[in-house]
């Protein structure tokens, strides 16, 4: 599945817009994460521990979205785009979207 962030893919053409493709996951941090997490907070630094948490919520919500395209017969996804929103304190949401398209 071909995705992208820009409007076109070069040497493609759009035939059909099919809809919106999207995937989403939520993540919430845990006890452990948040023990050494606060600690790094008191060094400074990177916290590698919610880096690794956004990292693989980002790429369950690709995959996600992936599914969703090809669930509704596209080739590829374009104008892809992620956003967040916090569920409840100490949890997030990850949503990756865009439009799903079939090439002529």
């Amino acid at each position: 599945m071909i995705t992208t962030t820009t409007e076109t893919v070069p040497g493609k053409e759009v035939a059909e817009a099919l809809g919106i493709a999207r995937g989403s996951t939520v993540r919430a941090r845990n006890v452990g994460r948040d023990i050494f997490a606060g600690l790094k907070n008191l060094v400074g630094g990177e916290i590698d521990e919610y880096t690794k948490l956004q990292a693989h919520a980002r790429e369950q919500a690709i995959q996600r979205m992936e599914q969703d395209a090809q669930r509704l017969g596209a080739d590829a996804i374009v104008n892809v785009r992620f956003t967040t929103a916090m569920i409840m304190q100490g949890a997030a949401e990850i949503l990756a979207y865009g439009t799903a398209v079939k090439f002529k």
